[in-house]
């Protein structure tokens, strides 16, 4: 059976995310976790340290991801998550933020081949009891520069190579270079998963007959595993009952309107593609400065709200 993978999404996909979407409508097969950012102090934040806490991830299939450029800190961000009883870690070879790539992690290893050959040597040196994925892209500007960077790949034991079939260069944006992930096929022996602009159920019957790992499709409408797997669209009942329970969730663990209203914005800029007409109530949304006006712009929406077409 076809396995699906939620794909690491900044500011979306944590804990609480992950609870509430496996909750109401039925869990991925792995969940990836948002970055985990190991520094020279060798110490988590609090909100990775809640990341990986076992309690918060309870029945779920869950994989930390890190970012790093040094194998020092991917080393030991590893064994602190293998101290916690997780038997992968995902190396992160695909953000593609500047914030990121200007410290040359993330997508920015892709045009560091030295630097990412010795963090790759470092990493499979010092942990061969333990599962190593990657998540990249296939270049930083230049398609031509995949081969390469392939080449590097098949020199180590890594456990799943996602590819996102893009440039960093590119973002998010324009065609997605299919025929070079056609292209990785044929030139790796090692296991791969699909990733990237997989929105609908049609989407995901077009992509490669492998492990498939889902992002922003997923945010847009987050029944669309229940439905891969032969399930119903959430109705619109239901996607209020998803985003009540993860505001809920929000209220709690957060201090302050703020920070609630900020992942309740990220929330909308995806699960507003599962419904019409929604430019006036984004406004409302995006104006809201007290959860109290965020509340009386989501009752209003979603006692009229409709379906988008697929």
């Amino acid at each position: 059976m076809q396995e699906y993978y939620a794909a690491p999404m900044e500011g979306l996909t944590g804990w609480r995310w992950r609870q509430v979407h496996a909750a109401l409508f039925g869990a991925a097969d792995r969940y990836y976790t948002p970055f985990l950012s190991p520094n020279a102090n060798f110490e988590f934040q609090t909100k990775e340290l809640q990341e990986i806490a076992p309690e918060n991830n309870q029945d779920l299939p869950v994989v930390p991801q890190i970012l790093a450029n040094r194998a020092e800190y991917f080393i030991w961000a590893a064994k602190e998550c293998q101290s916690r009883g997780y038997g992968e870690v995902n190396l992160n070879l695909g953000c593609p933020s500047g914030t990121v790539t200007g410290k040359n992690k993330g997508a920015g290893l892709l045009r560091e081949s030295d630097l990412l050959r010795e963090l790759l040597d470092g990493i499979f040196d010092a942990l061969p009891n333990l599962k190593i994925s990657v998540k990249t892209r296939i270049g930083w500007d230049d398609p031509a520069q995949w081969p390469a960077l392939l080449d590097i790949l098949n020199d180590y034991p890594i456990a799943l190579l996602i590819v996102h079939p893009r440039l960093r260069t590119e973002f998010y944006k324009g065609a997605i270079h299919r025929e070079v992930f056609a292209w990785t096929q044929e030139n790796t022996r090692l296991p791969l998963c699909y990733n990237g602009d997989l929105f609908t159920p049609a989407d995901v019957a077009a992509a490669p007959a492998l492990p498939l790992m889902l992002g922003r499709g997923l945010q847009h409408d987050p029944s669309l595993l229940r439905r891969l797997r032969g399930g119903e669209r959430a109705t619109a009942a239901q996607l209020q009952a998803y985003h009540d329970a993860l505001c809920a969730a929000y209220r709690r663990d957060y201090s302050g309107d703020t920070p609630v209203l900020h992942r309740m914005r990220e929330l909308w800029s995806y699960l507003s593609g599962s419904f019409r007409d929604t430019d006036a109530f984004l406004r409302a949304v995006r104006k809201a400065r007290t959860l109290s006006a965020y509340d009386q712009a989501a009752r209003a929406f979603f006692a009229q709200a409709r379906l988008s077409e697929e």
